[in-house]
């Protein structure tokens, strides 16, 4: 788990991890739920954070010149990602949903943003404690991304609310 007293390289490094942890548990999540339209939002969720990746991937590969992109393929095709981006171990998270056999639309909403809000505090304590200037504008640009699923997340809820 990250410090924040990481070099920039490890600090994408462990970024990506967690992004990497938070899209297979949203990936697995669902594919486990009944009720369509969790299935969508996990599915959208699951999708941003391969686009978390993408961006973190690009920064380290632009960092690196390209010089690692076959060893960076291979460390993310290898590597397990046993954190979420909200510090909460992937396992933990699928134990949730495998309790909620029958996750409606709201649950899937609160638990969404709880993990977004701690991937957020999570972010911004990085981006507060990060030695490297440029980890912290990562960090911070991260904290940005979180903030926007946020509100996506409170939008639909505000749906949900409004046609139950």
């Amino acid at each position: 788990m990250v410090t924040g007293k990481e070099d920039l390289l490890t600090s994408l490094i462990e970024a990506f991890l967690m992004e990497k942890g938070t899209h297979d548990f949203y990936e697995k999540a669902s594919a486990k739920v009944a009720n369509p339209e969790a299935k969508n939002t996990f599915s959208d969720l699951s999708a941003w954070e391969e686009k978390h990746m993408e961006f973190i991937e690009f920064l380290y590969l632009s960092l690196q010149e390209d010089r690692d992109l076959q060893r960076f393929e291979e460390f993310k095709a290898k590597t397990e990602a046993p954190f979420t981006e909200s510090g909460i171990p992937v396992k933990d998270m699928e134990a949730k949903v495998e309790e909620s056999v029958f996750l409606d639309d709201m649950g899937a909403m609160i638990m969404a943003l709880e993990m977004e809000g701690k991937a957020y505090n999570l972010y911004r304590k990085m981006s507060e404690k990060a030695a490297d200037s440029n980890a912290r504008v990562i960090f911070k640009e991260m904290m940005d991304m979180e903030l926007e699923h946020i509100a996506y997340l409170k939008k639909l809820r505000t749906k949900l609310a409004e046609t139950s």
